[in-house]
């Protein structure tokens, strides 16, 4: 890349966002962090502000960007605080923005991320839920607006990396005979569902391999999050969900394999670390230094593989049957996930109770199929309201 590229971080005081920013830290002379935007974490985002000196800061809650820019000490004046939605999709489509890290958790990261697919940007998709809530318009709004979409979830890169640089969207076109998605199987792997009853929420965010927020790491943990990982690789691939294959691998260090015709698997292999998707990202079709340690294969001395388990894991199969039912479906599933995550987080629902609830609300919804982003929108609460009327009637 000759010049600087500016950089556009949606949630920049995550996880994901902070990892960026550390690549970006370490390439002062490549990339440029134009925009930070998160949702509520002041602090932070004051400290990412007085290093990085960003255009825009943007808080989705407008308290939040009233308390920044009340603590926002002078030399910070060289960055503007916006709030709301209108807000995000500004620095998501911006014309100074190159490059723009989709980093917002769940369904609220989709109308920034659609933004810049829209505006023809480079987008580096860590917000699997925006293929999940709205695969068909998104994949048609990156063609439309000549966007370029960089898988950034380790599993979707390692897939990425793993496939011809001529792949053209078809798997049987280029002698790819099928994906194999891993999954470390997070912290109860091997548990049955008796086991879980009683799973706590500091216990199911202490995810044996990877640091991750606690949304995320409850999905990781009820494998959701290889549900919905499916959903992603079938829009970004272009495949369907009896072409991929997932396979439990608790060591974390293969990232995903793409298995050919002619008998060979090809797998992108490394540490658990975000920052190498994240730099692989940033530099395609270069490289750059991550700060990651490199494996030592010696000290790893063995590579373990397993067929998940449906049973005492059911997000899995809900997750592929909303994506045979098609339509809002998915959205469906995303949204009553994210309530039910929620309400085990805040102990108000049982470990075992969130594919149940789940479960309940995707039965009861009428599909529609998709062909305006409102659909989306429609469904997405209506899933939300559900989800908060079955708990409600504690039916479960």
């Amino acid at each position: 890349m000759a010049s600087i590229q500016n950089i556009t971080v949606l949630g920049a005081t995550g996880s994901i966002g902070q990892n960026t920013l550390d690549v970006i830290r370490r390439h002062p002379d490549k990339y440029r962090a134009f925009a930070l935007t998160a949702a509520r974490s002041v602090e932070q985002m004051l400290a990412d502000i007085a290093e990085f000196q960003p255009r825009y800061a943007v808080m989705v809650d407008p308290q939040a960007a009233q308390q920044l820019n009340n603590q926002l000490p002078p030399d910070g004046a060289a960055t503007e605080i916006l709030s709301g939605d209108e807000a995000l999709a500004m620095v998501a489509s911006h014309e100074e923005v190159d490059q723009v890290m989709a980093a917002i958790v769940g369904a609220a990261g989709l109308l920034p991320s659609l933004a810049a697919a829209q505006s023809g940007k480079r987008v580096l998709l860590a917000n699997k839920e925006s293929l999940v809530m709205a695969g068909p318009l998104f994949m048609q709004a990156v063609e439309q607006g000549k966007a370029e979409l960089l898988p950034i979830d380790s599993e979707h890169n390692a897939i990425f990396q793993s496939m011809p640089e001529s792949y053209t969207g078809e798997l049987s076109a280029h002698g790819i005979d099928k994906i194999l998605l891993t999954a470390s199987g997070g912290p109860f792997r091997g548990k049955s569902r008796d086991d879980l009853t009683a799973v706590t929420p500091e216990q199911a965010v202490a995810h044996p391999n990877w640091s991750m927020g606690a949304k995320i790491s409850v999905d990781s943990a009820t494998l959701m999050n290889k549900g919905l990982e499916l959903i992603e690789a079938c829009f970004l691939f272009h495949c369907l969900p009896e072409q991929v294959q997932v396979v439990v691998h608790p060591q974390s260090v293969i990232h995903s394999m793409v298995q050919y015709c002619d008998g060979s698997v090809i797998a992108q292999l490394g540490q658990p670390d975000m920052r190498t998707p994240i730099a692989y990202g940033l530099a395609w079709p270069e490289r750059v230094e991550a700060g990651v340690k490199s494996l030592d294969l010696f000290e790893i001395a063995q590579l373990d593989f397993m067929p998940p388990d449906e049973i005492s894991f059911p997000c899995l199969r809900l997750a592929k049957e909303a994506f045979a039912a098609g339509g809002t479906m998915p959205a469906v599933l995303n949204a009553a996930n994210e309530v039910a995550v929620d309400a085990f987080l805040r102990q108000e629902l049982s470990f075992t109770a969130i594919p149940d609830l789940i479960e309940q609300v995707m039965k009861r919804h009428a599909v529609q199929q998709i062909e305006q982003l409102q659909t989306v929108l429609d469904a997405d609460r209506w899933a939300r309201n559900c989800a908060q009327q079955l708990m409600t009637e504690e039916s479960l």
